[in-house]
């Protein structure tokens, strides 16, 4: 089951890259970082190089930017152009040897990453709430009858028409800045975006509610920076080992595996929120219908330490809260 996708990126290679830098050759000194083209891909990737640059300040760091199939395709639904849209072509060129890394936003990446890779570091969790932006100023509850709210998350709308079945969702696609754009008034009144990138993008004046993750789950890995890398370069790991965050990464493993869980073709709208509290963890769950008719919540406490454990016990809560119908259902 593949997590929320959003925003747009333009294309690979970038002018200013050598031939050594953009082939399979590997260039002494130059660590290739690959990323989508957004503004908010490049500040995520910005934030990571932040914290890795003064480590290593005898290396060079060239952001190369990649043409996604999900970016190449702003008019098609997410929900049928399969897993990894916005992954893929970056993993390839790990793969291929033209990048050494790769920055992505979690939510964006698939539970089984393709052989050869690995996530070699998870940076500390920005925000995972969702939020509302609306052109009426006004909180969830307080939105009138009938209005226009975007998104292309199945997820969210489900919860959406949970909480107010009397609105009514606009499948809205692109960047941040396009759909905020596009929830004034040019395709619908309002629009639901995750917070962090928001947040990352200076722009949390546009916020009109911050959704509680309690009430609307998040997606596994919402607000987590992920950068991969090939399995066998310990070269990579050893940089990248000194950026990655213990208790991130602890939250971000029980909710993938939750979501694993569930099946690699499930399609199901979806949500899981790790936080821990020291030696524990609370794991928030969620599964609905599309139309938001039917869904199931289940909240579980583990050991922070036992990540599959939780996400197995938040499973077989939902299961046994009726959940295994809508999974067989929709699944």
């Amino acid at each position: 089951m593949a997590a929320a996708n959003e925003e747009g990126a333009e294309s690979y290679p970038t002018p200013g890259v050598s031939a050594g830098a953009q082939s399979g050759e590997h260039v002494p000194g130059i660590v290739r970082v690959g990323t989508r083209a957004s503004a908010l891909a490049r500040l995520q990737t910005d934030l990571v190089l932040e914290r890795v640059r003064p480590l290593y300040p005898d290396l060079e760091f060239r952001v190369i930017t990649v043409t996604t199939h999900g970016d190449a395709n702003q008019a098609a639904p997410l929900a049928g152009m399969g897993l990894g849209v916005f992954v893929k072509e970056i993993e390839q060129q790990l793969i291929d040897g033209r990048l050494d890394m790769a920055v992505h936003s979690l939510k964006d990446m698939p539970t089984l990453l393709p052989e050869g890779l690995a996530l070699s570091a998870l940076l500390p969790r920005e925000d995972p709430r969702d939020v509302l932006v609306n052109r009426f100023g006004r909180q969830l509850e307080q939105l009138p009858q009938g209005a226009l709210i975007g998104t292309s998350s199945p997820r969210r709308q489900s919860q959406l028409l949970n909480s107010r079945p009397d609105l009514t969702v606009v499948p809205i696609r692109g960047n941040v800045e396009t759909r905020l754009r596009k929830s004034e008034g040019e395709e619908c009144d309002g629009a639901i975006l995750a917070a962090a990138g928001l947040l990352r993008l200076g722009l949390a004046d546009r916020v009109t509610e911050y959704l509680s993750p309690q009430r609307f789950v998040p997606p596994p890995g919402q607000g987590i920076l992920a950068v991969e890398t090939r399995a066998d370069d310990d070269r990579m790991a050893d940089i990248l080992r000194a950026v990655d965050h213990a208790a991130t990464r602890y939250a971000a493993t029980a909710e993938r595996a939750f979501l694993e869980r569930l099946g690699g073709g499930c399609q199901v709208p979806v949500g899981a929120f790790a936080q821990s509290e020291g030696d524990l963890m609370n794991l928030t769950v969620f599964l609905g219908s599309p139309d938001g008719q039917q869904t199931f919540l289940a909240k579980v406490r583990g050991l922070t330490r036992s990540p599959h454990q939780l996400a197995a016990d938040a499973h077989l809560a939902i299961v046994e809260r009726g959940g295994g119908r809508l999974i067989e259902e929709f699944g």
